[in-house]
């Protein structure tokens, strides 16, 4: 009986042996509301060296390939008005401008990709970007999204034209 007794004895006592088990108190973290706005960096940051002359280079580059795209555009739509019906030859000479056009949005189109492919690659070389590149790149990418909403209307109007 005591040989049991000094047994459990024992076995409790390895029990109540301290641990490095982590604190179950709460943590800091944990005091923060999830539901609080994440505040804006009190520093602003700028915008990396050599992006704004790589994002004025591509705005630059639609709005060059705009200049190309407007007298074609116009030629085409000239065209279509006076075009006969379908499959005529005047409609064929339409349906030609028009595509003129459409491939002299090559620029423009390449400009939007290009700024994408910029923010992207800041966010896969580096996990993220600045606050500043952020903005810099959403400015261009505006300016030149709004060139390639305006031309891709102007081909759907022709295109609508063409398809009566």
């Amino acid at each position: 009986m005591r040989a049991l007794a000094l047994t459990l004895a024992v076995l409790i006592s390895g029990c109540s042996a301290a641990t490095d088990a982590p604190s179950l108190a709460p943590r800091p973290a944990e005091a923060i509301d999830p539901r609080m706005p994440v505040p804006e960096p009190a520093i602003p940051m700028t915008v990396s060296p050599g992006l704004t002359q790589k994002l004025q280079s591509l705005v630059a580059q639609a709005k060059a390939g705009d200049d190309a795209f407007v007298p074609l555009i116009e030629r085409a739509r000239q065209m279509a008005d006076v075009a006969g019906e379908k499959e005529s030859e005047s409609w064929v000479l339409a349906q030609q401008a028009l595509s003129a056009a459409v491939a002299a949005r090559g620029p423009v189109a390449g400009a939007v990709a290009d700024i994408d492919a910029l923010g992207a690659v800041k966010i896969q070389q580096l996990g993220g970007m600045s606050s500043g590149d952020q903005k810099a790149i959403d400015a261009a990418a505006a300016q030149v999204s709004g060139i390639d909403r305006r031309e891709a209307a102007a081909i759907m109007a022709i295109q609508a034209k063409l398809a009566r």
